[in-house]
């Protein structure tokens, strides 16, 4: 629920009450839902949130359908913004709503056509870029815009955010990866699942430019297999790349990096007085600092 949280706090920090935000708050989490079955399809998961995948349980045309059937309902809430806001301002949110689901999609597209392509040229910048269209536009910036223009009648200024719920997201996203390879009792997906797919996490771009050049070939034969043909040890000798490589340490150094920042821009935004007077400008702020402790 950390987005439709975000939004809520995010609504209310700018002055509106939290009824005002609760439909904006509702769609977003039915698209994240939506993109959730779809992505586990996508990446042929086994696992989430602790209990099997949609589609391991029922099979990929019903977990298809599901997934369809949410992205259409988390229209619906929007039709009440009109009710509740009026018609230019619940439009607006309805236009931000298409934006996040365009920049969401070509960010899967670009992670999907890298494994597709069986890239291994990728830098860190390439890994931020496809991070700030696939995860930071739907799990930090949209909702953040949505509930400043909620907050602000239609009146804030949005651009500061892209900023913050940038650099925010981004050290979310590296710290979902990292526990991907080391994660807790608590963790609700597959240890090492990144790695059985393939994923370019910032991780394996940076075990792929800083090893040997024989690991590097190595790690190329092995990540132009599918899934399916990548075995136990195959993810084991990449795990250990990894390690060797120092390649996690690099991944919570960025990922620190881009909090503060985060800090720093949420500071920007809003100041001193507004954050010790706002229980929910203290929560947004909390949030950037539990990125970075979470292990689920």
């Amino acid at each position: 629920m950390l987005r439709p949280c975000l939004c809520i706090a995010a609504a209310r920090a700018f002055g509106a009450k939290a009824e005002d935000a609760v439909a904006s708050a509702a769609s977003i989490e039915l698209l994240h839902n939506a993109l959730l079955i779809h992505d586990d399809i996508e990446d042929g998961s086994d696992q989430r949130r602790g209990v099997p995948t949609l589609h391991a349980l029922h099979g990929m045309p019903l977990a298809l359908n599901a997934g369809d059937a949410l992205a259409v309902l988390s229209l619906h809430p929007l039709k009440e913004n009109a009710h509740r806001l009026g018609q230019s301002l619940a439009l607006r949110i309805f236009e931000e709503t298409e934006q996040v689901a365009y920049e969401t999609t070509e960010g899967q597209a670009l992670e999907l056509g890298w494994c597709h392509d069986n890239r291994t040229d990728l830098g860190d910048e390439d890994y931020l870029t496809m991070v700030l269209k696939k995860t930071c536009w739907l799990t930090t910036i949209h909702p953040l815009r949505v509930g400043c223009l909620i907050g602000t009648r239609g009146r804030g200024n949005l651009d500061p955010l892209i900023r913050l719920g940038f650099f925010f997201g981004a050290a979310f996203q590296i710290q979902d990866d990292l526990l991907n390879l080391q994660s807790s009792a608590g963790y609700g997906k597959e240890l090492n699942g990144d790695l059985l797919e393939g994923k370019r996490t910032l991780m394996l771009i940076y075990a792929m430019r800083t090893g040997r050049a024989s690991e590097r070939a190595r790690l190329t034969r092995l990540l132009a297999k599918p899934r399916y043909k990548r075995s136990a040890r195959d993810v084991a000798w990449m795990r250990s790349l990894i390690d060797r490589t120092g390649a996690v340490d690099h991944a919570r150094s960025v990922a620190k990096g881009l909090a503060g920042a985060a800090l720093y821009e949420f500071e920007q935004i809003f100041d001193e007085a507004t954050t010790s007077a706002s229980r929910d400008a203290q929560f947004i702020r909390n949030m950037i600092t539990w990125v970075l402790q979470r292990d689920t």
